[in-house]
């Protein structure tokens, strides 16, 4: 089964601060917050949800097909993604405008401060998913322009393939209407605990009613791992651990094609919450959303080092 991605591509600005977001911000003084974060570290990366999910797939040669919006800047991106599996057959280019670009802040306890310029990305508008899914396939839907994934929601009921639902950062922009049919019609829901509870909100669901119609609901929680809920039955899946908690930016992502390298070979759903948990190992130990990388040699090994069983994949 071939995987398409659609999500953003941008170019990241990752910094970090050698202390705590609590100690700038006043609760009682937030109406009029004027703050400047002494910054230590800063990374320009290849980023965005969609490129970063496509880049773990690639890994496992899954060739996923990305289907995004660039600008004109994107060509030494362009060659890395291709150089490392990714088909860019899905991926507009329009020379007009720059492509994304996101700039975070981390502090001492992982908390995350994001700001993001939409640039290309408001091309996604422009796709059309009947033209490059087939009903064959399994489509990883996660951030994008938000009026593009209501649009695309509508042609993925229409097109009737495997459908995991991630919509990340536009949950708060994408109508209750579409978000509701959004998790109708996908197999899988993912997101961390925040944006779960976020979109359960906003589509005016609980969780019970979510996995009584048969959806997985997979809940990841940084350090303390993951849930994966479905209609009988929640599975808690630890963290892996890490050689070094360096920058946890890009590890959700990365547990994300993690977990869908093993949903492709219809893994169990531990198994598939468990591999993931240690692709987003390997991502926390670099600076960056697309600098680590693995062998399927070294995977298994750190699999079996860490959950003491073998992974067959």
């Amino acid at each position: 089964m071939r995987v398409v991605v659609s999500g953003s591509v941008a170019f990241d600005h990752i910094m970090s601060i050698p202390n705590r977001f609590r100690d700038y911000i006043m609760p009682d003084k937030i109406h009029i917050l004027n703050i400047s974060f002494d910054v230590d570290k800063l990374r320009k990366s290849f980023g965005g949800n969609g490129a970063n999910i496509a880049y773990g797939l690639g890994l496992f040669k899954l060739k996923p097909l990305l289907v995004a919006s660039v600008g004109s800047d994107f060509g030494g991106y362009g060659k890395w993604l291709k150089s490392h599996g990714v088909d860019l057959a899905g991926v507009s280019h329009h020379r007009e405008v720059l492509t994304a670009a996101g700039f975070v802040v981390t502090d001492n306890d992982d908390n995350q401060i994001w700001s993001f310029y939409r640039g290309a990305m408001e091309k996604d508008r422009l796709h059309r998913l009947n033209e490059l899914v087939t009903k064959d396939d399994l489509l990883f839907m996660t951030s994008a322009d938000y009026k593009a994934m209501e649009d695309h929601i509508d042609q993925a009921a229409k097109i009737g393939c495997k459908y995991i639902f991630d919509p990340v950062f536009q949950i708060p922009l994408i109508s209750p209407v579409k978000l509701r049919l959004g998790i109708n019609i996908s197999q899988v829901v993912m997101g961390n605990d925040y944006e779960i509870e976020l979109l359960l909100r906003r589509a005016k669901l609980n969780l019970n009613q979510v996995v009584k119609k048969g959806k997985i609901v997979v809940t990841t929680l940084g350090a303390k791992g993951s849930l994966i809920a479905t209609h009988n039955q929640v599975f808690k899946i630890p963290r892996a651990k890490p050689k070094n908690d360096n920058d946890p930016t890009g590890a959700g992502d990365a547990y994300r094609a993690g977990f869908v390298a093993a949903y492709l070979k219809n893994l169990p759903l531990p198994v598939c919450g468990r591999l993931g948990s240690v692709v987003a190992a390997y991502a926390v130990e670099t600076m960056g959303t697309q600098e680590y990388k693995f062998t399927l040699k070294e995977l298994k090994q750190r699999y079996q080092q860490n959950f003491g069983e073998t992974l067959n994949i």
